[in-house]
């Protein structure tokens, strides 16, 4: 008696292109989705949160190729000027909120500036306050060690400059952390469309260009120039300048205090990023509206801070208390 023959086996999965693999198209739309809202349930298993999404990463890449494009819109001194005003706001939005008051509380201020300044942070393609913050509570929480997702000394330069930006759990809130900002629904609505400043700047950036391309032609500029200038190379300049903090701040410098990780203290970081650059001082006393501790430690920053102070737009900085110089090492 002939037995029947054996069925052939089912396709390999892994050998299924992706676009044919079960449950792709979903995965797809919702990585799609979350270009628009970062609320959207991820369908990818936990085991993979390490990977780089790099579906959803393509506006991030595509704002880095548009830079290039500074070739065919040229140059005019207002795109430059529009381009260094925008970087040095958004870099203080940045360090003196998202950074010193979303993150660390180290000084008080209404809601009203609380939101304004949220508002300018998000427009820097750095995500929202609520995600930011939380990232970096962890990050001082796990410093330098495994769980630490942008330490160089455990992942290499190229992991924590960007790397870490890009993978699938580095796109998710730690709502754990945040407890203290999480009750504020504005703050929240920013997180969940993080997209929607970044394009509102851009799209009002391009039609002042364009007005002025008309109404001031002796500027020569253009939609398109203040576009890339104002708007694409002032924001992955932002970008790359606040992320060396993570890649380089704990590896190039020098070390006052002894810390648990490897954060050092750098001038030249210090001075492209308006104080974050005292990373070490930071890392012993991340409880002080100052990071540079000394008074030939630039942190304008917290110079800034001091001038909004005096018009009471924020109020009971922080200091350093006077025990941490005692801590420091003999020079």
């Amino acid at each position: 008696m002939r037995m029947p023959a054996p069925a052939p086996p089912a396709p390999d999965p892994i050998g299924v292109p992706p676009s044919t693999q079960p449950g792709s198209r979903r995965r797809t739309r919702t990585a799609l989705a979350h270009w628009f809202d970062t609320s959207v349930a991820s369908v990818e298993a936990g085991s993979n949160g390490d990977r780089i999404d790099w579906l959803r990463a393509l506006p991030f890449i595509a704002m880095h190729l548009a830079c290039f494009s500074v070739f065919w819109v040229g140059v005019s001194p207002i795109a430059v000027a529009v381009a260094v005003f925008l970087y040095a706001l958004r870099m203080f939005a940045i360090t003196g909120f998202y950074h010193r008051y979303f993150s660390h509380r180290t000084f008080r201020t209404s809601r009203v500036v609380q939101f304004a300044f949220a508002l300018i942070g998000a427009s820097c393609v750095q995500r929202g306050p609520l995600w930011w913050a939380a990232h970096h509570r962890n990050h001082h929480r796990h410093a330098d060690t495994r769980h630490d997702v942008h330490s160089p000394v455990v992942h290499g330069f190229w992991r924590s400059h960007v790397g870490w930006f890009l993978t699938r759990s580095g796109f998710r809130t730690d709502w754990e952390r945040i407890r203290d900002l999480a009750r504020y629904p504005e703050l929240r609505w920013l997180d969940r469309y993080d997209i929607v400043l970044p394009v509102l700047l851009a799209v009002a950036l391009f039609l002042v260009g364009g007005w002025l391309e008309t109404a001031a032609p002796g500027l020569g500029t253009s939609g398109g120039q203040m576009l890339v200038w104002g708007f694409f190379i002032s924001t992955i300049a932002l970008f790359h300048a606040t992320v060396t903090i993570n890649s380089l701040a704990h590896r190039f410098g020098k070390r006052r205090f002894d810390t648990r990780d490897d954060s050092r203290n750098n001038l030249w970081l210090a001075l492209l990023t308006f104080g974050e650059g005292w990373h070490n001082n930071h890392h012993f006393f991340p409880g002080s509206a100052r990071q540079g501790f000394r008074w030939w430690e630039i942190d304008l920053t917290y110079y800034t801070l001091r001038a909004m102070a005096l018009f009471r737009l924020v109020h009971d900085l922080k200091p350093v208390p006077a025990w941490v110089a005692a801590k420091a090492r003999p020079r």
